[in-house]
């Protein structure tokens, strides 16, 4: 590890792409100091603190769901219209179809989710607005009026902040190293920790024993999300032999991995936004009683509905995104099989069996994850906030996720670069001197990191 360390700063391909992102996420940092006109300086900031549904909605959307600033929206839009087509994508045949071309299909693709950007993120700022900043006459500067006039200027500007950081998240993604809208996020998460830390520490009597408490915490959920994240189930693929004159083809061994956690923060994504639907009907049309009542997120129906939306999300994501008879097909198609199983239909129900036994496991990850902020915060006051949700477990696992992502991503780097070094200077010949610099910046980075791009969308 300290030796890829090294080569990452020696390595002038793998040092670009870091500078790059560095700037980037700089950059989009820096936006958070650009304010919206006519808003007070605090946006949201009790609501995202008080352990409400708005905390979590802020860790995904890169941590600016609590502040009046150009990029209050964040990513979340653009990952709203990821999501959006990756379930289209499956679903709908035509998308489907667009898909299976590769590369151009997915440049299609890509170009309609910035378009469907634009819309979700004027949706949202209206929601904002109309949901929030013109019911709160603190979040309104002196001097302003909750008008037409102001409302415009604050639409418009956190829908065009948004277009910015979906730019900013795809330039990190074409020039830096990682997915850039999952950098965001990480990036927006980790920037929160300082001053929550620094609230903890002024506000209770003994900060040593709660500084204790949260890395023994943090410590136990990061080794535990690690250990889910990289656990799969290893399905034994074999190969069958082909003979050719006096050769013999095929025969090989291999695995088809089934990831334990295959949904990723999906499902905790979907039931947040189950929760905030009723929220905001029940707000508009007075019911705030029932509100308390049913979104009290220390009490058994809160969590009650929060594991069993987990849950159904978990295996309707899964069975979308992973398609056992496709899969089977796939195998028959290439003269490979699952050793003791009839290829076709008896190889398509062993891995709908496998699948469905898998996701039972990493559904109760999911739900264990998508409570523990609730305990933590009732057991420890001092933890309230956004905090919890930092050592909670969701926020834990999208930047574990994310940091695994990002090494893995480092070392193919430098793996590439001493491969062509290795090319050039053992082959002695013409073509290997030629192929040597092909992966530092021609074809086979460019396919990489475009099909990383679409993988990740």
């Amino acid at each position: 590890m300290e030796n890829t360390f090294i080569q990452m700063f020696r390595v002038p391909a793998a040092r670009q792409k870091l500078m790059n992102t560095l700037g980037l996420l700089l950059a989009y940092r820096i936006g958070f100091q650009v304010p919206i006109p006519g808003m007070s300086p605090e946006f949201l900031l009790k609501a995202s603190e008080n352990g409400t549904v708005f905390g979590l909605l802020s860790a995904f959307s890169g941590g600016a769901l609590g502040q009046t600033t150009l990029f209050a929206l964040g990513i979340m839009p653009y990952i709203s219209a990821s999501i959006i087509f990756s379930v289209l994508g499956k679903v709908s045949p035509q998308l489907e179809a667009i898909q299976k071309e590769g590369a151009s299909g997915q440049k299609k693709i890509n170009q309609w989710t910035r378009l469907v950007t634009i819309p979700i993120a004027l949706l949202q700022a209206l929601f904002i607005w109309f949901g929030v900043f013109a019911n709160d006459p603190m979040i309104i500067a002196e001097g302003y009026s909750a008008g037409i006039g102001l409302a415009t200027v604050v639409i418009l500007g956190m829908t065009a902040g948004a277009v910015v950081v979906m730019w900013i998240g795809e330039l990190i993604t074409e020039h830096g190293i990682g997915n850039g809208a999952s950098l965001i996020i990480m990036a927006g998460i980790i920037s929160t920790m300082p001053s929550s830390l620094g609230s903890v520490i002024t506000q209770h009597d003994d900060p040593y024993n709660v500084i204790m408490t949260l890395c023994a915490i943090w410590a136990v959920t990061v080794l535990v999300v690690v250990y889910i994240q990289k656990g799969e189930r290893r399905i034994p693929i074999q190969y069958a032999r082909q003979n050719r004159g006096r050769r013999v083809y095929g025969g090989q061994k291999h695995f088809l991995p089934l990831k334990i956690n295959m949904a990723g923060v999906m499902p905790i994504i979907f039931a947040s936004a189950v929760f905030i639907i009723p929220t905001a009907v029940f707000g508009m049309i007075g019911m705030d009683s029932v509100n308390n009542i049913l979104y009290d997120t220390d009490g058994f129906i809160y969590v009650t509905m929060q594991l069993g939306l987990v849950f159904v999300f978990c295996f309707v994501w899964n069975n979308l995104m992973f398609r056992p008879d496709e899969i089977a097909d796939n195998l028959r198609e290439h003269g490979s099989f699952v050793p003791g199983m009839r290829p076709g239909s008896q190889t398509a129900k062993f891995l709908k069996g496998t699948l469905q036994r898998i996701t039972l496991a990493g559904a109760a990850f999911l739900a264990l994850i998508a409570v523990l902020p609730n305990f933590v915060t009732a057991n420890i006051p001092a933890l309230q906030g956004r905090l919890a949700y930092f050592l909670g477990g969701t926020s834990v696992l999208i930047v574990v996720g994310v940091a695994m992502d990002l090494v893995e991503r480092i070392n193919a780097t430098v793996v590439m670069h001493n491969y062509g070094d290795g090319g050039a200077g053992g082959g002695g010949g013409g073509k290997p001197k030629k192929k040597g610099p092909e992966p530092k910046g021609g074809g086979w980075a460019k396919v990489g990191s475009g099909s990383a791009k679409g993988g990740a969308s």
